[in-house]
């Protein structure tokens, strides 16, 4: 018998999953005040989500809209995996992306953009202009800002590390701990593209830079030339 492509079905399908002794320990995913963890292993959810990757786009708004956190990373999930299809329509493409941004006040956790953004996002706007991200990059919201960044893994994925860059340092001294680590995770792939570009952007701001970025923009140097920054950071 068909799988019915459903919130509901999926739902239904995610409790059999859940397990007591996971809610604890991903305790930490339920950031928001009105967010509850079933209890299910992410491997699990993924594969299910998997399964509804063909879901239509308002069942996939339904299941944004839930309280339930495995629901919501279900979501972005099926969002993400129809943007890496090959047979995904650039109509699609389109709606996908109008999605998340229209209800990124449902997409409000780290991991919802980090699993989604650089294919649901970031592979729509390669090819288009991306003003929207810096946009998203000065919004008082910290999920939108690490939108902003997080999507620009796809464009450095396919060299263009222009953004990744521009938007890093645009955000570089956000008062969040979680742009600060995003921006050095998408420093270090960016460097990992154009070492030159990131020593001359750590020649500017190593000295001033947050600690944990700085951190991980390095992660990919010899320890000499990595000691050598921290030791900039370390004379501020």
């Amino acid at each position: 018998m068909p799988v019915k492509l459903v919130a509901a079905e999926f739902f239904k399908r995610l409790k059999a999953l859940r397990s007591p002794a996971v809610v604890k320990s991903h305790s930490h995913l339920a950031s928001n005040g009105d967010d509850a963890i079933l209890g299910v292993r992410m491997g699990q959810v993924f594969a299910l989500a998997k399964e509804f990757m063909s879901m239509s786009l308002d069942e996939i708004e339904k299941m944004l809209e839930s309280s339930i956190h495995e629901m919501r990373v279900g979501a972005v999930s099926i969002m993400d995996f129809q943007a890496r299809s090959k047979k995904t329509t650039a109509e699609r493409r389109k709606e996908l992306f109008d999605l998340y941004i229209r209800r990124h006040d449902r997409i409000n956790t780290w991991d919802l953009v980090d699993r989604s953004a650089p294919w649901v996002v970031g592979s729509y706007l390669f090819d288009k202009p991306r003003k929207v991200l810096y946009k998203l990059a000065k919004s008082k919201k910290m999920p939108e800002r690490r939108t902003a960044i997080v999507s620009t893994l796809y464009f450095i994925g396919k060299g263009d590390v222009d953004d990744a860059f521009k938007l890093a340092e645009l955000m570089l001294f956000d008062k969040e701990d979680l742009i600060h680590k995003a921006n050095g995770w998408a420093l270090r792939f960016a460097g990992d593209k154009e070492r030159k570009r990131l020593v001359r952007f750590l020649d500017e701001y190593a000295a001033t830079m947050p600690r944990v970025t700085l951190r991980y923009a390095t992660e990919h140097f010899d320890k000499k030339q990595r000691d050598h920054y921290l030791k900039l950071k370390d004379q501020e």
